[in-house]
């Protein structure tokens, strides 16, 4: 495989950094957004306590005491991202909990608000594909048409029994549903995996990958499994029931993967890191740079680029 000219990069994958580099002419950073939403895998509405991995907290700012508006918060982002990086445009990104859940006015004054904002080019959304009724997707895609819209759906694995086991509260199809509706149009659809979740196989995994090369999505992000403190996962962590991947295994795995999708799906990201004060392990995630850095010398060691088993890839 020769490497796509449209990457316009050094790396042998399709970076988030430099796909909007390419796009709009200058650095473009995502500004958190903590908008005050729950979720309903805590309020009962589809189950409580969360995914097991989930410290339920919410964002630092939540912890802090009450909550800046939407738009202090992009300011406050704006000021610091131009400041340590030198971006100049912006795109809002609702991170925290279940961002399509409440009432379609709601959603619309929330996301209004950011857009309203000097230099903010868009929004990304963070959601769970069971929270996105055809009213919410109208909504988003109105934005869609006139700014740079990214939908965000939290999948972590396409195997019905890990979705249960993670007390996930939705089931692949829920997801596959989702992205049918959300495709076709305006909006960029970007999903979150996990690699290293309890039980799966690295067959398992690779086939989540699989599935999700052949949809339409335009983007991805890959976590790695983190144990945190006050989590049902941290817990069975410290008792020693389950086991973390190694570097050496999670580096290999998102190769596998990369080489996998498409050469045109935007890699987000890559891992997982934060929640230092409650962070257990694996140790190794800790240092995110390192981490990027050992899955670009594996992709250069194979000589393998995103995309290069695109359609052809053995699960053995």
């Amino acid at each position: 495989m020769a490497k796509p000219i449209f990457w316009n990069n050094m790396k042998r994958y399709c970076d988030l950094k430099s796909y909007w580099v390419n796009r709009f002419g200058c650095r473009v950073h995502k500004l958190p957004i903590d908008a005050g939403f729950t979720c309903p895998n805590r309020d009962g509405s589809v189950a409580a306590g969360g995914c097991v991995y989930c410290d339920g907290r919410g964002s630092a700012l939540r912890r802090a005491g009450p909550l800046p508006s939407v738009g202090d918060q992009v300011r406050r982002g704006k000021a610091f991202y131009r400041g340590r990086g030198g971006a100049e445009k912006f795109i809002a990104y609702f991170q925290t909990f279940t961002n399509t859940y409440a009432p379609v006015e709601t959603l619309r004054a929330r996301y209004d608000e950011a857009l309203a904002e000097e230099d903010v080019i868009g929004l990304s959304i963070g959601t769970r594909p069971d929270c996105v009724s055809d009213e919410t997707l109208a909504l988003i895609r109105s934005y869609a048409e006139r700014y740079h819209v990214w939908l965000e759906f939290g999948l972590q694995s396409i195997s019905d029994r890990t979705l249960a086991a993670i007390n996930r509260g939705h089931d692949a199809a829920a997801f596959l549903n989702a992205v049918r509706r959300a495709s076709g149009g305006p909006i960029l659809i970007c999903v979150h995996i996990i690699v290293g979740l309890p039980g799966e196989t690295r067959e398992e995994i690779l086939e989540t990958a699989m599935e999700i090369a052949g949809l339409p999505v335009q983007g991805i992000k890959i976590h790695s499994l983190l144990a945190l403190k006050g989590t049902a996962l941290g817990e069975r962590y410290e008792k020693e029931e389950i086991a973390l991947m190694t570097r050496e295994e999670y580096v290999g795995t998102v190769c596998d993967i990369l080489e996998i999708l498409p050469p045109d799906m935007v890699i987000q990201r890559l891992t997982a890191d934060g929640y230092r004060d409650i962070f257990l392990g694996p140790a190794w995630a800790g240092n995110k740079l390192a981490v990027l850095n050992a899955i670009d010398r594996e992709m250069e060691s194979r000589d393998a680029w995103q995309g290069g088993k695109y359609g052809v890839a053995p699960l053995s």
